[in-house]
């Protein structure tokens, strides 16, 4: 209630900007990290975090490079430009295409635009953190080390590819700090100048960087300059960033990774079309950009995810929170504890709860803090339709709306997602079922499928039926279960479930040819009529 006061806005907003610092919060001790979902208003925040918090909002993401302006001078205040109202006037995946790898920002760009944006307004910044010396006046301001430690939710030092060290410790002035002794608090003066010097070199090297890859051969992926990759082998400053896994650009295909195959904390999923995606390990973090027609399955994600500028995509999330920003005609199947959260220009966006398990989901699930007992995904909140950090989509000076929310899945249409074992045997869980309860209209939906599926199961089996009438039977299996899956880009989502179903059915009958067993795994393979081809079972790899 005091920080709706004081912002002067409603109860449920000023308990969102608290839910959304604890999901960006650099420290892991901290009450508001730690704190149970339905108990984070009463937890609060530390009056610095939130300062910094509110302030940062004012940053801008960087514009496509088709500008030419160097990130280390352009303004990273919101400014419009002559092709923002064709940028507006198309759809998110549009938007996304119009804007080919070649001129989107890389992470290196990003980057060097977010240290450009500290050294512009880091002044600022440490005058808040700093308070004033007894009896000499404002001007003379000092900085502790409590204080300095806050700019942590800012800035990283540490050696390429480590998750940082803590800030004080980078620091000259707090490095050798007796821990049984209060720091001496350092003139506010002195910490500026020495992390404006530190990102200074930082901004000149990646800057480097970036000059060294555009002079190079094209095509390179953006991934190979990651966040972390903004450090060399000396300690060096870099916007506080989380390691990260790129996966893009897969299209037409199955992408595996498990918990033993990422080395990173946070997963992005980018431009990746026609294809199913699943990432069966704990995260911290996980975005999803600029996809299409694909099924996406993330295991269990701890702090945020992230949905931007996709058209008919299925997600499935067990996650923290979730938002969704600028995306078209997609299904989120959700295991969420927070309020999902949807912004920017959405349309015909659906959510219906979690609907699929894997055998480690409830370790992973527990790993990163998820309660299984405490699910809303019923509880969209839409705010206005200008996402206030998206000036690629909806640039300064449109004026704002009222965001389109998400509407509820049918029940009649909510079916479950089955991820098959590939590797049983190797990474064996606890888990057999689906861990968030159903609620009771999906629940008995999900009792009828399985009921009819049964009898129509029933039925085949005991149909008194010639060989060669079963195989006129099975031929026809295929071709409407072909038909089905080519006229229906949304049936990514069912396409394992059902194939699983088909199978069964007719290895009831003793049909083959079309299905067959694979070293103990249920393997179908089937030709679509554009050539792809759809694989369930056996072992799929990257």
């Amino acid at each position: 209630d005091a920080l709706a006061d004081a912002l002067q806005i409603s109860s449920e907003h000023a308990r969102l900007i608290l839910d959304t610092l604890a999901s960006v919060l650099h420290s892991e001790p901290d009450p508001l990290v730690n704190a149970h979902p339905d108990d984070v208003g009463s937890v609060g925040s530390d009056l610095r975090d939130l300062i910094l918090f509110l302030y940062i909002q004012s940053y801008k993401r960087l514009l496509p490079r088709s500008h030419k302006d160097s990130a280390a001078v352009a303004d990273v205040w919101p400014s419009t430009s002559a092709f923002d109202g064709y940028l507006s006037a198309l759809s998110p995946l549009q938007l996304v295409r119009s804007n080919t790898r070649r001129f989107m920002p890389s992470q290196a760009d990003e980057e060097a635009h977010q240290l450009s944006y500290l050294q512009k307004h880091l002044a600022n910044i440490i005058s808040l953190l700093s308070e004033p010396v007894e009896g000499e006046g404002e001007e003379s301001l000092v900085l502790t080390m409590e204080g300095f430690e806050h700019l942590g939710f800012l800035i990283q030092f540490g050696d390429k590819g480590s998750e940082g060290i803590p800030l004080s410790q980078a620091a000259p002035f707090f490095a050798n700090s007796d821990p049984d002794m209060p720091a001496v608090p350092v003139p506010a003066s002195q910490v500026l100048d020495w992390l404006l010097e530190n990102i200074a070199s930082s901004l000149e090297h990646i800057t480097d960087k970036i000059s060294a890859k555009e002079n190079g051969p094209q095509g390179g992926s953006d991934q190979d300059v990651a966040m972390a990759d903004a450090s060399s082998s000396s300690v060096r400053a870099s916007p506080s960033a989380r390691n990260c896994c790129f996966i893009e650009g897969v299209s037409k295909s199955s992408y595996v990774k498990q918990a033993s195959d990422l080395k990173h904390s946070s997963v992005k999923v980018i431009n990746c079309h026609d294809s199913v995606i699943y990432i069966l390990a704990p995260l911290r973090y996980a975005t999803i950009y600029g996809c299409s027609d694909a099924t996406i399955v993330l295991g269990a994600v701890g702090k945020a995810v992230r949905v931007e500028h996709c058209e008919r995509v299925h997600v499935i999330i067990a996650a923290k929170r979730v938002c969704i920003a600028n995306c078209r005609e997609c299904l989120f199947f959700l295991g969420v504890n927070q309020r999902p959260l949807v912004v920017g220009d959405n349309h015909k966006l659906q959510v219906a709860p979690y609907n699929t398990f894997y055998s480690q989901l409830e370790e992973h699930m527990t790993e990163v803090g998820i309660q299984a007992t405490m699910n809303r995904w019923d509880e969209p909140l839409a705010l206005g339709a200008v996402d206030p950090h998206d000036s690629l989509s909806h640039p300064a000076g449109v004026s704002d709306a009222q965001a389109e929310s998400a509407a509820q899945l049918d029940p009649d249409q909510f079916t479950n997602f089955l991820i098959p074992n590939w590797f049983e045997g190797e990474s064996a869980g606890s888990t057999k079922d689906n861990p968030f309860p159903l609620p009771d209209a999906y629940l008995k939906s999900q009792l009828r499928n399985q009921k009819n599926l049964s009898e129509i199961k029933q039925i085949l089996r005991e149909a008194p039926l010639e060989e060669n009438r079963k195989r006129e039977l099975s031929c026809a299996l295929h071709v409407y279960f072909k038909d089905w899956l080519y006229g229906n880009p949304l049936s990514l989502l069912l396409v394992i479930y059902v194939s699983y179903t088909v199978y069964k059915v007719i290895e009831t009958l003793r049909l083959d040819g079309m299905i067959r067993q694979v070293y103990g795994f249920n393997s179908f393979s089937s030709p679509l009529p554009d050539g792809r081809v759809i694989s369930v079972g056996g072992q799929e790899t990257s």
